[in-house]
């Protein structure tokens, strides 16, 4: 039997009941904060100037986009919506995926949902078997998949969209299958990408062809169920022989399941690069306890573990998108403002001239004591020198589960992102009880509750 076939009878396999307590709340929080971050995004120029090219979201259709008015096909509301939800890089996280979990699954799956009738059950089940898929893969082609230059959130949690879909449409497994096989071929992204308008932009176009694959199956369009294994397939093509790990891929799934805790995820409180994260976090940490302010600094040595440096060793930023893959400046903010935020990231903040006198005496380096294969793959340590002699130091092993800060973010926390996020495009009104109802998704009773609250009540521009 092929992977892929493997793969599918997995994928069909989770019922509701077996959802765990655990597994739930993360899915609850994943949707507010995935819809939350996709709203913020959508005031950005990057969803704007998609919106404004010939064809995108012209067509009618069943799918909203989201604060506005518009209703297309599911596609394009899938390509338009998941490009939004990761175009600030404040989307969740997941260590086994080595990307961004959610952002490959709820845009998707809502606007499918729409299109036929799901409940709050069903999309909290596709949402649960997507993330597992992507995971589980994940484990048997990391860390090389990553090291090697692909943007894993694309490129694989294209098959998170695929199984999600499945379970919404009701395909066969041998239907899945074949969804499987075809978005081997439309699996892309390179983090030579991160940075610029193009890494949300695989976000979008990923969850597009993830749908497409899946309406294809559905139709009774072929294409190889063996194209994971196949010597010039997906594994041997992406990863390469002797690099990924077949059994990691197939076996223990759902035991536990990945959404409770065991793929590591976590909600992203800085609006920046998850490789950020840990060292943001303890130069807080640093400022916080220290009193520390940037005129009594002589220099800062930031020291991540070596994977978190290739994509955001930046000290001269030159864009908003640059700053949120820059250490350095990142660093630089969280001592001198002890937070990164939302303005941070604003059209000149990364020229700030106070910051980058600062971002001259942040110096970025891997961690020697770090492995590269160990279990501290999201560990840092932060060593501050002060002008008067003091060497002040913070550091983190591995953080818990739930927060690439180190920190799982509490309710409270999360509906603060959310309302931030949220009051950019929505009418106030909205905001609250849109929390509210991706707070118990499981509950509702069609999709279309969900995106009534997510419409505003005339299109606002996207002109680039």
């Amino acid at each position: 039997m092929t992977i892929a076939r493997q793969l599918a009878d997995k994928i069909h396999a989770l019922r509701f009941e077996d959802i765990t307590p655990a597994a739930l709340a993360w899915t609850q929080q994943a949707f507010a904060d995935t819809v939350g971050c996709a709203l913020a995004g959508m005031a950005d120029d990057g969803p704007r100037i998609l919106m404004s090219v010939p064809g995108v979201a012209e067509g009618p259709g069943p799918a909203l986009i989201y604060a506005t008015n518009t209703r297309t096909s599911v596609l394009d509301a899938a390509l338009v919506n998941g490009t939004a939800s990761h175009a600030l890089d404040y989307d969740d996280v997941a260590g086994s995926m080595g990307g961004h979990p959610s952002a490959m699954l709820v845009p998707p799956m809502i606007a499918l949902g729409e299109q036929v009738g799901a409940t709050g059950r069903d999309l909290t089940l596709a949402y649960v078997v997507g993330f597992e898929t992507e995971c589980r893969i994940g484990r048997g082609v990391h860390h090389h998949h990553y090291d090697k230059g692909w943007h894993p959130t694309a490129t694989l949690g294209i098959f998170g969209t695929v199984a999600a879909a499945a379970r919404l449409l009701r395909l066969t497994p041998d239907q899945t299958a074949v969804a499987l096989g075809m978005a081997s071929s439309f699996a892309s992204g390179l983090k030579a990408n991160f940075g610029t308008m193009t890494k949300p932009l695989h976000v979008g176009h990923s969850v597009r062809n993830g749908l497409f694959a899946a309406f294809m199956a559905q139709k009774g369009y072929t294409a190889n169920p063996g194209a994971f294994e196949h010597k010039q397939g997906f594994l041997d093509v992406f990863n390469g022989p002797g690099t990924y790990d077949v059994d990691k891929i197939l076996n223990g799934w759902y035991e536990p399941l990945e959404c409770d805790g065991y793929g590591d995820p976590g909600l992203k409180p800085y609006p920046c690069c998850g490789s950020t994260h840990p060292s943001v976090s303890r130069m807080i940490d640093l400022a916080t306890r220290h009193d520390l302010k940037p005129e009594m600094v002589e220099r800062i040595e930031v020291m991540p573990h070596a994977r978190r440096l290739p994509h955001t060793n930046n000290p001269n930023p030159t864009t908003p998108l640059g700053a949120k893959f820059s250490m350095q400046y990142c660093v630089a903010r969280a001592l001198a403002e002890r937070a990164v935020t939302l303005r941070h990231f604003e059209p000149d903040a990364h020229f700030d001239p106070a910051i980058r006198d600062l971002m001259t005496r942040v110096e970025a380096k891997p961690h020697p004591d770090l492995a590269d294969h160990g279990p501290q793959q999201w560990g840092t340590e932060i060593i501050v020198h002060t002008k008067d002699g003091q060497r002040l130091a913070s550091r983190l092993d591995i953080y818990p589960s739930r927060g690439p800060a180190g920190v799982p973010m509490t309710r409270d926390e999360l509906w603060t992102k959310f309302s931030d996020c949220g009051e950019l495009v929505l009418p106030a009104r909205q905001v609250a009880p849109l929390f509210d109802a991706l707070m118990a998704i499981e509950t509702l009773a069609s999709t279309a509750e969900l995106t009534r609250l997510l419409e505003t009540p005339e299109t606002r521009s996207h002109a680039a």
